[in-house]
């Protein structure tokens, strides 16, 4: 009895000290799993929050032309003056030192002289946009101000746009040259490289068209026309509106079509008489000769008996 006693406390001893250990290793991995529970937490917060502004962002955001400032926009500045002084020749001399001046140069130079203080002179001068004001200014003071006319274009929405389609172009022929060094077949290599050549076609063409705007936008075009002390200035003369200005230009419209019919007529009346009068002439003996045939042919009746009494 005795030793049953001890039998079954020792088995009472060893189940409570087996009962302690689950228990602990239980409330172990409970106390871990909460920890990566709370870890995990936070970043799956911050996660959720970045996805949130990201789509908050990608919300919000519109495709909305840039919004530059005056001094940051692509402007094309063109001009037209017109002024008469003492002497063409030297004045012209000016005109060129005031491009050069500027960090300019001479587009054209077209002079005539008439003598007797009626020399012309017209000048292309490319000036940079920054200077173009003073420039004008400048010219302007070389004598008496005629006429003076000022335009400008605004082409920063097209420049914009040869940016993006640029950086898009250069994409696609960095993407088809890595294409090209891929190609394992002859076929695959020859399509490729036409397909690369005319990419790179379009991406230099873009590229031009990049720097003919460049080109127009930092060096501005001022003609200048120089005239001399007795030179006649140009006048600017409208067309005239109205019904009066229908009427006349009606009239100059028959007066050319009359005159074209008349130049065709006129190129016309040679062939028709060296050609006309001989088949007319052709055709008219050809049916006097039908004609007397045909009276030949004529059966001739007969003549008439006496009647007997």
């Amino acid at each position: 009895m005795r030793k049953r006693g001890y039998i079954t406390l020792g088995a009472v001893l060893l189940s409570g000290a087996l009962l302690a250990g689950c228990s602990n290793d239980g409330a172990a991995d409970s106390d871990s799993a909460g920890v990566a529970n709370k870890a995990a937490a936070p970043a799956a917060g911050e996660a959720q929050q970045d996805a949130g502004a990201g789509a908050t962002q990608g919300k919000d955001t519109t495709a909305e032309a840039p919004d530059l400032q005056v001094d940051q926009r692509s402007i094309i500045y063109t001009g037209t003056i017109t002024v008469q002084v003492k002497d063409v020749n030297a004045a012209a001399a000016q005109a060129t030192g005031i491009a050069a001046g500027t960090g300019g140069f001479i587009g054209g130079d077209e002079r005539q002289s008439g003598g007797s203080g009626t020399d012309t002179a017209t000048m292309k001068l490319r000036i940079p946009a920054a200077k173009f004001s003073s420039a004008l200014e400048q010219i302007a003071k070389l004598g008496t101000e005629k006429n003076r006319a000022i335009n400008t274009e605004d082409v920063t929405e097209q420049v914009v746009d040869l940016d993006a389609r640029i950086a898009v172009q250069q994409a696609r022929v960095d993407s088809g040259r890595k294409l090209l060094g891929q190609a394992k077949s002859l076929n695959d290599l020859v399509m490729l490289e036409k397909e690369v050549a005319t990419r790179e076609s379009d991406l230099a063409s873009l590229q031009a068209k990049k720097r003919r705007l460049a080109d127009l936008t930092s060096l501005s075009t001022v003609t200048v026309v120089l005239l001399g002390p007795d030179a006649p200035a140009p006048v600017d003369t409208e067309d005239p509106s109205g019904f009066l200005a229908g009427l006349s230009s009606g009239w100059h419209a028959l007066l050319d079509s009359l005159a074209i019919l008349l130049t065709v007529l006129g190129a016309l009346l040679p062939w028709i008489i060296a050609l006309g009068l001989p088949a007319w002439g052709v055709v008219y003996l050809r049916r006097r000769y039908l004609r007397g045939r045909d009276d030949q042919q004529l059966p001739v009746p007969p003549a008439e008996t006496p009647a007997t009494p």
